[in-house]
Order: structure tokens, then sequence, then C-alpha cells
């Protein structure tokens, strides 16, 4: 902008020194020696560097000069950034101009130095030009017989910058000086510097000292080496024939006169100045921070007037919950993905938001979010169905209940491994998250009135159109979101009080809404800190819960400590099934690694009240075993329920990874029926006859298949799937 003519020296151009406009023939005169010449042009040039500091003094006089619009410099990029201020993600502005706004205080003392001393030395003093500037131009270049330098101020520039349109000549340059005297009478000096901060070019789309030190170094401009700071001050001058990205060496030998012209001037001394040389410069653009990016471009979409979004979270966290996603997201196979939600129960603030394994990465759906798609739940509402239970007082913990199978009806639940337990308490049942007891205990609560409670506490529930809450919601069969799930289990870890979850600025202006009371949400949350912990991890120390939805479509873990809850979702985007996802073997140790990467060490869950700690001797005898709604449930055999495929569900589609190496075997298994069972794929039977409810089978290639299994009575039952 200001300086020399180095833009000559970087386009390639031959410098042509300003030459006498009269001949040497013509100047010779009297005695015509080379003196007399050597006068003649000295006055020549004296003269017009005396004209044109007549013109800077004549412009110091527009004192009724319109400062420039700021209309361009309030177009700036907008920011989200987390709770103390860091940056999480830009967006560029409506022109795809990144022009990230920033003040002299979020720079690098060092740069702002540099920037004076080689662009305008008398910025802090002159009222926006500067005549002597004028002056030294025209001796310089009366001197020297070249432009040396201009008289150009970082107020005159950022005049330019503001309305860029107005072409370059004369009138244009006598506008500047008035334009940049009105500008600092108008808003300050300290604003002017911050105006050219935000708004100077730096190559391509870039604009902004803050927009180019990400880009170019990867970091914010606040802590700048001497290398850097010199680089981002060359730049301005011939930002398009300087871009780092595109001709470094011209960008190297640019930054070097800048460290030669501070040596000089003493700026910096000359072993810092060699020493800065060394540090090469950047070859490439680096990528602006994406934190949190599917919260912020949501968040962007609801407040598009404001151009900084403070949000709740943490960065450091979010950035350490997204490698934890990335990492894991890679051992569950292609096409998988993850979301995790990290929230401060204490005052329902997200901490961290992420919506996927990676939001770039097409082949898993990055884009989606997955912590606010609606899923099935699995077995991660059965907390709330006991929890009501113990208020209603129909049962406690240490109650005890059948687990065998039993029919409700026309529904029979089974468990997740089809195995029974026989008498269990209540505690124990859902630490192993049994299914029958579940259900048994779901239908003396009502499934209608789990919803209702469920839904009042903040969390809804989708059914189908037309559908009414049944009891299949306590095993999954309803939707909801991992949104949801978080701001439920905020009720197990607050004392039975939901609190609801916000991600900007204070909380939400709604009451905190009860879900239990307080002694049930105790044995709840006392019951869940028992739950086995997975491997190589500590039980006791975080109360959870897993859940897997139908035909493992959906892996879920859910817990809490003393601070914190932190929810966890995995599997496929597209909601295909995934044989072996489970949430016990695939949510939970991402969530105890979660934990874990929050702080060093989890926070206690507080002590419950004496009255919810009852042994099964002191339960009054109506509580010490569990009795079913009405008329006890009939018990069934096994062989006395339909014959049906439990998985694969008819219509689904399976990824066995076919195409990428040794494809997968398929789990097949059968409920209700008599055993042996035969099992059939596209007429030709596959797995010799047992007595084993499940089997295995390994497809050749792509496609649909028939399935179909046959009993021992004769019943038969089949799916079609297709294998991917």
């Amino acid at each position: 902008m200001n300086g020399e003519t180095d833009q000559d020296v970087d386009s390639g151009k031959r410098q042509v020194p300003v030459r006498n406009p009269y001949s040497a023939a013509s100047t010779r005169g009297g005695d015509g020696s080379r003196s007399g010449r050597t006068w003649i042009r000295r006055s020549l040039f004296a003269g017009a560097g005396a004209a044109a500091a007549l013109a800077g003094a004549a412009a110091l006089f527009l004192a009724n000069a319109a400062p420039p619009s700021l209309d361009r410099a309030q177009r700036v990029s907008t920011l989200v950034v987390d709770a103390k201020g860091r940056l999480l993600r830009p967006f560029t502005t409506e022109e795809g101009i990144w022009r990230l706004p920033v003040t002299a205080p979020d720079v690098d003392p060092k740069y702002l130095s540099f920037l004076k001393a080689y662009e305008d030395k008398r910025f802090d003093a002159h009222p926006g030009a500067d005549v002597f500037a004028f002056a030294r131009a025209g001796w310089q270049a009366a001197t020297s017989t070249r432009i040396v330098s201009g008289g150009s101020t970082l107020s005159m520039q950022t005049s330019r910058l503001l309305e860029p349109e107005r072409g370059r000549n004369l009138a244009r340059k006598i506008w500047e000086v008035g334009a940049a005297l009105a500008l600092e009478r108008k808003v300050g000096k300290a604003r002017v510097l911050d105006l050219y901060l935000t708004l100077a070019p730096f190559g391509g789309n870039l604009e902004g000292v803050r927009a180019a030190s990400l880009a170019y170094f990867g970091k914010e401009p606040s802590r700048l080496t001497t290398a850097q700071a010199a680089l981002l001050v060359a730049l301005p001058q011939s930002p398009e024939t300087r871009r780092p990205d595109r001709d470094p060496e011209t960008a190297l030998r640019a930054r070097n006169r800048v460290i030669d012209r501070l040596v000089g001037q003493g700026v910096i001394e000359k072993y810092e100045g060699e020493f800065a040389k060394t540090e090469p410069v950047p070859n490439g653009r680096k990528p602006f921070p994406a934190f949190a990016a599917h919260a912020a471009e949501s968040l962007r979409v609801q407040t598009p007037e404001s151009p900084v979004i403070k949000t709740s979270f943490d960065r450091d966290l979010q950035a350490r919950l997204e490698n934890l996603a990335r990492e894991r997201a890679i051992t569950l196979g292609d096409g998988h993905s993850l979301a995790i939600l990290a929230v401060d129960h204490t005052s329902g603030a997200v901490r961290a938001h992420v919506g996927s394994s990676d939001y770039f990465d097409t082949r898993r759906a990055g884009h989606v979010d997955q912590a606010r798609a609606v899923r099935s739940p699995g077995s991660t509402l059965k907390p709330f169905i006991y929890g009501m239970a113990f208020e209603d007082g129909i049962a406690q913990p240490q109650t005890l209940i059948e687990d065998r199978p039993t029919r409700f009806g026309f529904y029979a639940p089974k468990n997740f491994g089809e195995d029974y337990k026989g008498s269990v308490t209540m505690e124990k049942a859902l630490q192993l998250s049994l299914n029958v007891p579940a259900v048994a205990v779901l239908d003396a609560v009502g499934p209608a009135r789990l919803a209702a409670r469920l839904k009042h506490a903040g969390a809804e529930l989708k059914l189908p159109q037309g559908e009414v809450p049944g009891l299949a919601i306590g095993l999954g069969g309803v939707g909801t979101s991992l949104f949801d799930l978080a701001t439920l289990y905020t009720a197990l870890a607050r004392g039975g009080e939901a609190v609801p979850l916000f991600e900007t600025g204070a909380p939400p202006d709604v009451p905190v809404r009860r879900l239990l009371d307080p002694v049930a949400a105790w044995q709840i949350a006392s019951a869940l800190l028992g739950s086995p912990a997975p491997r190589s991890a500590v039980s006791g120390r975080i109360a959870y819960k897993t859940g897997t939805s139908y035909g493992f479509r959906d892996a879920w873990a859910v817990g809490f400590d003393g601070r914190h809850v932190v929810a966890v979702w995995a599997g496929r985007p597209d909601g295909a099934s995934s044989p072996g996802l489970v949430g016990r073997d695939n949510a939970a140790p991402i969530l105890f690694d979660a934990f874990a990467r929050i702080a060093p060490r989890t926070e206690k869950l507080p002590a419950g009240p004496p009255e919810a700690r009852q042994t099964l001797a002191e339960l009054p005898p109506a509580l010490k075993r569990f009795q079913p709604r009405g008329a006890a449930a009939p018990v069934l055999d096994a062989g006395e329920m339909p014959l049906a495929i439990a998985f694969p569900a008819d219509g689904v589609r399976v990824d066995l990874g076919i195409g990428q190496g040794t494809p997968q075997a398929l789990a097949l298994k059968v409920a209700g029926g008599a055993a042996p069972f035969t099992w059939i794929v596209d007429g030709k039977p596959v797995a010799a006859s047992n007595r084993r409810r499940d089997a295995f089978w390994t497809p050749e290639g792509r496609g649909f298949a028939r399935l179909t299994v046959v009993d021992a009575t004769g019943q038969s039952a089949s799916s079609t799937i297709r294998i991917d």
C-alpha cells in the first residue's frame, strides 16, 4: 500500500528511474556542464516535492469532507465462539469473504509496532493525513530520481479499504486525505486501526489480519513470531502477487525486505532479523476452525443477525470429544458414525456437542447431526419405568420380580440374550437390563402415563401417526433423540428435577420440571452406579445405562456423575442394521472414555436419604415380591409362543462389508416355536437342525435373500432382507 516500489520487483518489471523531461541538448545552455544539468534536475524534483507537500498541506484544510461509509466494515464474518470467547467456527460473508472482526488488543503488539514503523511512523501523532510524509515523499523522489515512498497513512489506506470503488487518480488521493481526516474525527484513531486490521487484503478471499493468521499460520494473531508479523505487514502491499499459497518465493522476498527495513530503523535487533529470515513462509492455506460444526450451523440459522454467537461450549473439551468420535468410528467400520453430548447438569449448559464422527466425511454422512436425529432408544428408558414404580410405592429396589417368559396380551417380550434369570431384585433387573421385568413394571405403571411424564420433563417421544403409547415403548418402541435422553438423565443426576439444555447465552427462562421424587431418583441413580462397567473400566464411578435398538440399528449409552451427563449414540446414519452393534459393547466404552476426557477424576454423586436404603428383610410384606397388574400374567414356555424370526426382521438392510474383504457372518435368531430349528436361505438349507435359537450364515455377495426357519412342529416363518 504505502512503501517502496516493491510491486515492480514482485512482478518482474524493470525499475525505470524517473527521468528529467528535458533533453540533454536543451539543458546544456550556458556551459552545458553535468553539474548544471544535475542542478536543473534536482530543482525540478524539488519543485515537484514542494508541490506534493503543498497539496498535502492543502488537504489538511478539508475540514468539511465527509467520512467514508462504514457499511463494508460491518459486513463481517459471523463467528461462533465458546463460553470463554474462543473461536469455534467462522463463516464467510455473503460475498464469500473471510473477514473476521478483530481489534488491536487481539493482535500481537509486535505486529502493531512493525505495521506502524513500516507503513505510518507518525500514526499516533497525525490527525489522519501526514504533511511531513508528503514532503518526505516529494523530497525522496527529487533526490533519488525515483519514487521511494508514498505519503499515504494508515488512516488514508483505511478510507480506501472502506470505499475501494473510487479508482486511482489525483482526485482520489485528495479524497483519501479528506476522508481520513473526517474518519479520525468521527471514530477516533483506535477505531481506525481496528478497521484497518479487519479490512486489509491478504490475498484471495482473505481480509483482515485475523483471517490471514488463521489461514496461513493456523493460529490467532495474538502471538506471532517476528517472521510471521513481518509477513503480515508485507502482504497487503501487493496481496495477490505475494500470496504464500501461490508464490512463496515472492512472499519470502517481500517479508525479508520488511525485516531489513525494521532492522535499519532499529525496531528489531540485527540478530533477531537474521534469525527471522531463516523461518520458512507457509506454502499453503490451513483450514479454518470447525469445532461443533453442526451446532454452529444451526445457531447461525437461528440468529442470522448476530455477528458473534457465544455458546456454552468448552472448546478444549469439544476438540477432545471430536477426536474420540473420529477414532472410535474407525473401529466400528465403514459407514458408521458417532454422536456425543456432554452436559453440565448443574445448569443445563451443553459443554460439547459432537453431531457426527467427522463433519466433512461424506462416507459417514458427516453433515447430518446425529445428536438431533430421532431413533429408537432401546433400553435407555427403563430407569424411568422403575423410578415411577418406586415413586408410586408398588416396588422398591430390593423387591423381587420374576424374569421368565411371559405374555402380556398379544405382546411377548424376550430378553436380549434370550436367557432368563428367574427371581431377581428390581435393582438387579435394571442393572442387567432384563426385558420381561421392565415390561411387567411398565404394565403396572402405565405406558401412557410414562410417556406423559417424560414429555412433561422435556423429552418429546415420537410415535407413528395414530399410534398410542404401548408396552413396547419400554424396550425402544418409540422415537427420541440424544438431546432428549440427556435431558431426562439430568433428572436422575439432580434428585428428580430435569433441567432444560441450552447451547447459547444464559439458561432459558423455563421452570425446572420434576420427573421423579428425590428418593426414587436417588434409588435409580444408585442402581445404575452398580451397573457392570465395560472391560478395562472401573465400576462404581459412573451411573449409566445402555440400549440397543431392534435390529442392531442403534447403540446407546447415557451416564452421569456428580457434575456431568454424557450421552453417546453409535450406528449407521442411514438406519441400516449392523449385526453385533450393541450398546454395552460399543457405546459404553466410548461413554467411559468421554468421562475420562472431561476430567481426570469423576465427581461423586451425593449421598441419598436414609429411607432410600432398605434391604429385602426390611421391606413390608406387600413389597417383598412384585405383583403384576391384575391377575398374574401367564408364564409360557417358549414353544407355546408363535414361531417368528427375531433377527433379521423382514425388509431390513444389513451391512456385512461385502466387497471390503472377508464378509461378516450374519446372526440368525428365532423366537417362539419348538426346537430343533432348520434355517433355509433362498430354498437351500444353510444350518443343520439344532436346539439353539441362533445360527450364523455367511452370504456370497450383495443382493436380496429370503430367510426361512422351520421348527419341530412344522411351523415356518420367513423374512426378506437386503445384504450390502
